[in-house]
């Protein structure tokens, strides 16, 4: 045993495997990646090591000094960029992007949400970093600081490219056209690996960024043909029938289907929309349809009806495109349009692109007062947001298009007690617990805000359209949401779960439940067809809901869609009656339709294709009725 000597190691060789072993332990513990067989489990361990090599690699060319300092800070930055992939997930279920990155005009009102994402134990995330700089500073015998020659460093990354393509061949077998999936960043990192995926995604940003240049409108042509095949005929009785009422349509922050008619602790959640259901249109069985621009998404969504990006948000990647929305066409139909949220301006870039979607007015922070006794959370509380929001109302031009963007119900779902209506929920999970009184809060202001409209004349006069812009509660709260739903949240309920509020209230109208399956993406055309506006040569991928040949099919930004019989997510088929997965071939006749769908909206939006179309047909008169539509 006196002869025995340990055999030293590089100093690259630790960093390399701290980090590897490091990543694969974050995957396993702070990201849910679904594994399905032994093979996709390998991937997973092996997918980092690649770029880590190839990185560290580059030490390889560095004198001993500066070679250290090397991979200290890379480690740091990397084991950085793992770390912001873990709070971002934390509660968006999701990966950075670079344009979520661009979006930094939003970080200053991320306080109390970035706040709650954090905790003392994220310490450990940069172990690795530690343990590397006690090595360098203590200089153990059992490092070597051996020169490599230049055979060495080319085995070295001879090593390292094999492993890059044994990777990505695995990889392509397992999981077929893997890099033409970009919106399901699950399964490019799953595969890839977090480290891979970002290089992808700065590929995918340059390419994004060329395709404005290169395109010539020559693609409208086909994405034209689509959707005038698929346009569905207006309801006739329906046609026109809010013709000159003015339209206020309230976003309602972070609200999802699950509260209707629901109770906690033996209170009803939503007492006034359970109501106000009674005496409007309903739709249950309403999807958001929302990527990584979540409040910002669904405003694009229902404004122009196009899918937004996978990547970043349309609001702030192509605000300087031309559209078609909503605003623009009502404006140019004698209505003034104005957006009211008691926020900066500039979150989400809406100063910007409001002037791209036609917006005469934004009704934005110095319009209100704001202080210290109205705000909560993210800022101005709902009941004084709609409260002043009255007199703005009141001033503006008839007809008008006025949407309010509520703000109290946002995570982290921050009340005082003394503007509680109904206590948190009871379980182990702070954020399911608290979701609860702020869904019931803005309940009480819409109340208190419809009251007002009565009272001033305006609520007779107006179409009052009110939906949820997306998800409150993410899937990495499933455990406590299985609790009050009474069930396990398995794929198929996850996808029940992104439904959201719709109810269309029109004055004089009965209400009715509609069990229509639809999306945000359906309410462009819904609303311009009941104010009697043709939108027969409209770029929109909506159908109007009221329409008697609506299909009943909608897709969700990440390839999963809905039918009126089947939900198909995950690469697995369910049947809605049972909840269980069925044959594949149910859903097939819908798995081309929904990928042709985002890609072309897609192209419309990377190519900014809309400034080649010229249509005056949707910027013209109101049509009479359907009749005269079809004669134009």
């Amino acid at each position: 045993m006196k002869n025995f000597k340990w055999s030293k190691v590089s100093l690259i060789s630790i960093a390399i495997v701290l980090l590897w072993l490091k990543t694969y332990i974050t995957y396993k513990t702070s990201f849910d990646i679904k594994i399905e067989n032994w093979r996709q489990e390998f991937i997973l361990f092996i997918n980092p090591l690649s770029f880590l090599l190839f990185v560290f690699g580059i030490s390889l060319f560095m004198k001993e000094k500066n070679r250290n300092r090397y991979l200290l800070l890379s480690s740091f930055f990397i084991s950085a960029v793992l770390f912001a992939n873990v709070v971002f997930y934390r509660f968006f279920n999701d990966f950075l992007t670079i344009p979520v990155l661009f979006q930094t005009s939003n970080m200053s009102d991320l306080g109390s949400s970035v706040n709650e994402l954090l905790n003392f134990k994220d310490i450990f995330y940069f172990a690795d970093v530690i343990i590397l700089a006690l090595i360098i500073i203590i200089k153990p015998r059992f490092v070597s600081n051996r020169k490599l020659t230049k055979v060495d460093r080319r085995a070295f990354f001879l090593i390292a490219t094999a492993i890059a393509f044994f990777n990505l061949g695995l990889s392509e077998t397992e999981r077929p056209q893997l890099l033409t999936r970009t919106f399901d960043r699950e399964m490019l990192v799953k595969n890839i690996g977090t480290y891979n995926y970002h290089i992808y995604d700065m590929f995918l940003q340059s390419k994004s960024s060329a395709q404005r240049a290169l395109a010539d409108g020559s693609e409208l042509a086909d994405i034209h043909n689509y959707i005038y095949a698929n346009y569905k005929k207006p309801n006739d009785d329906l046609f026109g029938i809010a013709k000159n009422k003015n339209v206020i349509l309230i976003s309602m922050e972070s609200t999802q289907s699950f509260v209707i008619n629901r109770t906690v602790n033996g209170q009803e959640i939503t007492p006034f929309l359970n109501e106000f259901i009674k005496d409007s249109y309903y739709f249950e069985n309403f999807y958001h349809q929302t990527a990584q621009g979540k409040t910002s998404d669904s405003e694009f969504i229902v404004e122009n009806s196009l899918y937004p990006l996978s990547r970043g948000a349309v609001f702030f990647t192509h605000s300087g495109n031309e559209y078609t929305a909503t605003p623009d066409i009502l404006r140019n139909n004698g209505y003034f349009t104005a957006s009211l949220h008691a926020n900066n301006k500039s979150f989400w870039n809406r100063d910007i692109m409001y002037q791209s979607l036609g917006y005469d007015r934004f009704y934005s922070l110095p319009d209100y007062d704001v202080n210290e006794e109205n705000s909560v959370g993210w800022g101005m509380k709902d009941i004084d947001f709609f409260e002043q929001s009255i007199q703005h109302l009141k001033e503006m031009p008839k007809p008008f298009y006025a949407k309010f963007i509520t703000l109290t119900n946002h995570f982290p779902f921050e009340l005082g007690e003394e503007d509680r209506f109904i206590e948190p929920y009871t379980s182990n999970n702070k954020t399911v617990n608290n979701y609860f009184p702020t869904v019931r809060y803005t309940d009480e202001a819409l109340k208190i805000f419809i009251e007002h409209l009565k009272e001033e004349g305006l609520y007779d006069d107006s179409i009052i359209v009110l939906y949820g812009d997306h998800y409150g509660i993410s899937e990495n709260h499933n455990k406590a949401m299985g609790e009050f739903l009474g069930e396990e949240v398995t794929p198929f309920v996850s996808t029940q779960l992104q439904r959201v509020p719709l109810i269309i209230h029109i004055p004089g109208h009965k209400g009715k439940t509609m069990s229509t399956v639809s999306g945000q993406i359906d309410l462009k055309p819904t609303i311009l067809h009941l104010l009697g506006i043709n939108t027969k040569n409209n770029i929109d991928f909506g159908s109007d809901l009221f329409s008697e040949q609506n299909m009943e099919f909608t897709v969700l930004r990440d390839g999963s869609f809905i039918t009126k019989d089947y939900i198909y997510t995950r690469e697995t088929c369910f049947d809605k009656q049972t909840g269980e997965p069925t044959d594949i071939s149910a859903c097939e006749p819908y798995i081309e339709k929904a990928k042709n769908e985002l890609e072309y909206s897609d192209k419309i939006i990377y190519g900014d294709l809309l400034r080649f179309y010229e249509d005056e047909e949707q910027r013209g008169p109101f049509f009479e009725n359907e009749a005269q539509l079809n004669t134009q």
